[in-house]
C-alpha cells in the first residue's frame, strides 16, 4: 500500500508538472501586451485607423490598394516557387518532421482558389481552415493574420482574383505520423489562435499603432524572429529574441543593445528595412532579403517609419540564438589561422569583392567586419549565403554568386570557418555534415 501511495504521488506530481508546462505555453501575453495603454475595438479607436493602406494611397484605385496590402502581408515569397509562376505555390519548406509545399493562390478554379467564396477565404486567413474543413499547418501564419481586418483580407482576395489563373496542382506534404494528422491542428488553433482582429492601443501614437498592425498582423515578423515553444507556438515571453527560418538565423530584433537593434539609429533601421542594407549593418539575405525585395521595399516612407517606431518600443530581450564571446570586431584578426583550405578559397574567390581586410573592395555592401552573421559562432547565415548567394547578376542591387555547385561540403565548411575566425570574435566549427544539412534546407 505504501509503494502504491508513493507511485500515485509521483504520477500526480508528473501530471501537475506537465499541466503547468502546457499552461505556461498556452496562457501567455498577447503580441503587444508589453505596451502601456488600453486596447480598444477598432471601431472605438479615436485616432486615424491603423489598418488598410497608408494615407498616401487612400484615394488610389482598388487594384493599387489590393496590391499594396498583399505586399504588406508578404504573400508572394512563400507562395512562389523558385523559377515558378507568381502565387502558384509549390515552394518547399523543409521542417524537422517533413516537407510542406505552399498551395496555389491564383484564381484557377481547379488547382487554385478560383471557386473560393469570401467567407471561405476569411476562414482560411483568420482561422486556418480550408474550404473542405481541414486545418492548415501553422507554417501558414494565420495566428498572425487573424489580426487582419475583414476589409483588408478581402482586398487581398480581390487582388489575387485579378491575376492570371495558373493550372498547377498542389503538391502533398511529406509529413509522417502523427504530424500528418491534420485534425491535431484544430487543437493547436484552439490553443494558440485567438481569432481576434487587431485592436489599437489608446495611449500609444498613431504611428505606433500603424507599426503594430504592420509588424504583428500583416508583416508577421514574429513568425521568424520570435522563438517557438515545444508546441511550436510563438513564445511571446521572449518576443523578437531571434528564431530560425529555412535554416537561416533570424536575429534578435528587440531593443537589446548587445544582441538586438537597441544600438541602431532610427535612420539606419529605416534604410535597412527599405533597401536591405545600411552602412556597417550588412545586407539582408535569405528570407529577410526576400521580405525586403517583395514586401518592405514597396512600402511607403510613412509605413517604414511606423515599423521603426513600433520596433523601438519592444522591450529588450536576450537572444535565443548562439552568442559570440564578445562584440564583433571592427578590424580583422591578423594572427595566423591554421586553415589553409579556407584561406586558399577566401583568397581565390572572396578577396575581389570583400577585400583582404574585410572592409569591402568597392562598396560597404561587401563588408565582413562588424557583422552579426560573421560574429555568430554557428556560422549558419555565412554558410547559407555561400551556398545560395544573393540577388541577381546585372542588377544594381548587391549581388553575390552561389558557390553551392562549385565547392564541396568540406570546402564550404573550411571557408566559413576561416571567415568567422578572421573577421568574427569566435571561430565557428562548421563540419561538412553541417553544410550537407544546410543544402537540404534549400
Amino acid at each position: 500500500m505504501r509503494i502504491r501511495r508513493v507511485l500515485v504521488l509521483i504520477a500526480g506530481a508528473i501530471v501537475v508538472a506537465v499541466a503547468a508546462i502546457v499552461g505556461w505555453m498556452v496562457f501567455q501575453p498577447g503580441p503587444y501586451a508589453f505596451a502601456k495603454g488600453s486596447p480598444v475595438d477598432l471601431a472605438a479607436y479615436k485616432g486615424r485607423p491603423p489598418t488598410g493602406v497608408p494615407p498616401e494611397l487612400a484615394h488610389a484605385d482598388a487594384a493599387t490598394r489590393g496590391e499594396y496590402l498583399i505586399r504588406m502581408a508578404d504573400c508572394e515569397a512563400c507562395h512562389t516557387a523558385k523559377g515558378g509562376s507568381r502565387f502558384a505555390g509549390g515552394r518547399p519548406f523543409v521542417l524537422p518532421f517533413g516537407t510542406i509545399y505552399t498551395p496555389n493562390l491564383t484564381p484557377d478554379p481547379d488547382t487554385g482558389i478560383g471557386k473560393w467564396s469570401d467567407a471561405q477565404f476569411l476562414n482560411a486567413v483568420h482561422k486556418g481552415i480550408a474550404p473542405d474543413g481541414s486545418h492548415y499547418y501553422p507554417a501558414f501564419p494565420y495566428a498572425s493574420y487573424t489580426m487582419l481586418t475583414d476589409a483588408d483580407v478581402l482586398a487581398i482576395k480581390a487582388y489575387l482574383f485579378s491575376l492570371k489563373p495558373v493550372h498547377q496542382a498542389n503538391r502533398p506534404n511529406t509529413f509522417g505520423f502523427p504530424v500528418n494528422q491534420r485534425w491535431l491542428m484544430a487543437i493547436w488553433a484552439r490553443l494558440f489562435n485567438p481569432d481576434h482582429r487587431f485592436r489599437p492601443v489608446e495611449g500609444q501614437s498613431e504611428a505606433w499603432n500603424r507599426g503594430a498592425y504592420l509588424v504583428e498582423a500583416a508583416g508577421h515578423c514574429g513568425e521568424c524572429h520570435t522563438p517557438r515553444n515545444l508546441l511550436q507556438a510563438l513564445d511571446q515571453r521572449r518576443k523578437f529574441a531571434g528564431g530560425v527560418a529555412e535554416g537561416w538565423n533570424a536575429y534578435n530584433i528587440s531593443t537589446d543593445r548587445n544582441d538586438g537593434i537597441g544600438d541602431w539609429p532610427p535612420d539606419d533601421l529605416a534604410v535597412y528595412l527599405a533597401a536591405g542594407h545600411a552602412k556597417g549593418r550588412g545586407v539582408a539575405s535569405g528570407p529577410m532579403g526576400e521580405a525586403v525585395a517583395l514586401s518592405l521595399a514597396h512600402l511607403t516612407k510613412s509605413d517604414i517609419a511606423a515599423i521603426v517606431t513600433y520596433l523601438r518600443s519592444v522591450p529588450a530581450m536576450a537572444s535565443g540564438l548562439p552568442k559570440a564571446a564578445g562584440p564583433a570586431p571592427a578590424t580583422p584578426k591578423l594572427a595566423n589561422i591554421d586553415n589553409p583550405v579556407g584561406k586558399r578559397l577566401f583568397e581565390g574567390n572572396c578577396v575581389g569583392c570583400h577585400a583582404w581586410t574585410g572592409a569591402g573592395a568597392a562598396a560597404d555592401h561587401a563588408r565582413l567586419t562588424g557583422l552579426r552573421s560573421v560574429n555568430d559562432p554557428s556560422a549558419a547565415n555565412v554558410v547559407q549565403i555561400i551556398l545560395n548567394g544573393r540577388g541577381k547578376p546585372g542588377t544594381p542591387k548587391p549581388y553575390m554568386p552561389s558557390f553551392a555547385r562549385s565547392y564541396s561540403d568540406a570546402e564550404i565548411a573550411a571557408v566559413a570557418n576561416y571567415i568567422t575566425a578572421r573577421f568574427g570574435s569566435t571561430p565557428s566549427k562548421v563540419t561538412p555534415a553541417d553544410v550537407a544539412a544546410f543544402r537540404k534546407e534549400n
